[in-house]
């Protein structure tokens, strides 16, 4: 089974920056790189690896800024990148998937016992396997 994760709105607080939109407009991956977690990531670090151990792979599928060209996608990709390595440091990800902002999130699920957890409920709906949204992320994980 994949454990598949959208980051902003997900785990990370990209929309708690202070104008964050602002960033974003003038090319800034500021808010990337401050956000904060939107929950202990010591616990779900702990979760994720025991899963990992039992066989499940962990996926990230997380879209690039919607206001886009080739050198800031870059940025924001390291940004992004960068913020998993510093918050959830003990994780090793088997795929980080830093995608154009509405890209088909549903693409990366390979079979109906996919897990995803995104704040986007279109991407909720068009996922093949099972979808959560933000809430209760850690104890959803636990049950499996």
């Amino acid at each position: 089974m994949r454990i598949c994760f959208d980051m902003d709105g997900t785990i990370a607080n990209l929309y708690g920056v202070e104008n964050w939109l602002d960033y974003l407009m003038a090319n800034d991956p500021k808010p990337y790189e401050v956000a904060a977690p939107l929950f202990s990531m010591n616990s779900l670090a702990r979760v994720l690896n025991r899963l990992q151990r039992e066989g499940h792979q962990l996926v990230i599928i997380s879209w690039l800024s919607k206001n886009s060209n080739p050198e800031y996608d870059a940025k924001v990709t390291e940004a992004k990148k960068a913020w998993l390595s510093k918050h959830l440091h003990s994780v090793r990800f088997d795929e980080i998937n830093i995608v154009p902002y509405g890209f088909a999130k549903e693409t990366f699920a390979h079979s109906a016992q996919d897990i995803l957890f995104d704040d986007e409920e279109k991407n909720r709906t068009n996922w093949m396997g099972k979808a959560h949204d933000v809430h209760n992320i850690i104890n959803t994980l636990r049950h499996i």
